[in-house]
């Protein structure tokens, strides 16, 4: 287990149930392949299925206590420090996140975007159609929200803007994390809820990118084509060096989550050509700036 500290605490610590869970996985899955114990034979030790085993060790489910301290011995691990590791991780990972009391109105899909956003440390973003979620005002989250649940009832789309309004907590706590998107000139120009609602998210977005860990850069129409105008995507990176990088894309009805090295690599490539062929922040502001003069 890693025992990186980066703010004195024990790992996990602070970072929501997301990180502290896959920690968990990751480490149960480097525990049995080293102790050449096969899925089937994992699961049979928890009375499970081999499901569970893949599940448990991708960090998609929460897990019981006594599940992981009888796997650790299957495993062979008996030091009384990493077993104590994991058992405090565990109960850290099956603490519920802020966005539980929204799980009605929510998909599990993106249930799980939350909780990796939350324990973000980089947060990457090319928005091709929509100013992102964390810079939205709440008129714009407002339409963009009836755009998607057009019959959904009033008391309905109200607990949906609090739940898109209730993410942007995260930019104002005392550690957050460094935000930098990339963002279509389409997306501004869309006049999303009528030109004065647009009006004020143009002015939202410049007072966001004054922030000192928000950087926000547009691709102009002038610049052509571009490597991601297949669609928006999010590349997270976390301050737990165990966590790999996680590329969310998110479609209609499902979300991609990708954490292998090569696909999260190509991302990244992607991620860096749209900064360099975007305005510069400073250009940005200023071509917002001129947007709203117009508007």
């Amino acid at each position: 287990m890693s025992t990186d500290q980066r703010d004195g605490g024990r790992p996990g610590d602070g970072l929501g149930p997301t990180v502290p869970r896959l920690l968990v996985g990751i480490q149960l899955h480097r525990f049995r392949e080293a102790a050449r114990i096969t899925p089937e034979q994992a699961a049979y030790e928890i009375r499970a299925s081999r499901s569970k085993i893949s599940r448990m060790e991708n960090g998609l489910v929460r897990f019981k206590e006594r599940d992981v301290t009888d796997l650790l011995t299957l495993y062979g691990i008996t030091d009384e420090p990493t077993r104590s590791t994991l058992v405090t991780l565990t109960r850290q990972a099956n603490t519920p996140g802020w966005w539980s009391k929204y799980g009605d109105i929510m998909a599990d899909w993106f249930e799980a975007y939350l909780g990796l956003e939350t324990a973000a440390s980089v947060i990457r973003t090319f928005e091709l159609q929509f100013v992102h979620g964390l810079f939205q005002t709440e008129d714009y989250a407002r339409a963009v929200t009836m755009l998607g649940h057009t019959s959904a009832p009033a008391d309905e789309i109200e607990r949906r803007v609090s739940l898109r309004l209730k993410r942007q907590d995260l930019l104002n706590g005392p550690d957050p994390p460094q935000v930098w998107s990339v963002i279509d000139e389409g997306a501004l120009r869309r006049p999303v809820g009528g030109a004065a609602v647009m009006r004020a998210q143009l002015d939202h977005l410049v007072e966001m990118a004054g922030l000192r860990h928000v950087t926000i850069q547009v691709m102009p129409f002038s610049r052509g084509g571009h490597a991601a105008a297949g669609g928006s995507f999010t590349v997270l990176r976390f301050s737990e060096p165990e966590v790999p990088d996680v590329v969310y894309i998110e479609q209609l009805t499902s979300a991609l989550y990708l954490d292998k090295h090569e696909d999260v690599d190509h991302y990244l490539e992607v991620m860096n050509h749209l900064s360099t062929e975007a305005l510069t922040p400073a250009s940005s502001a200023r071509f917002v700036a001129e947007m709203i003069r117009d508007t």
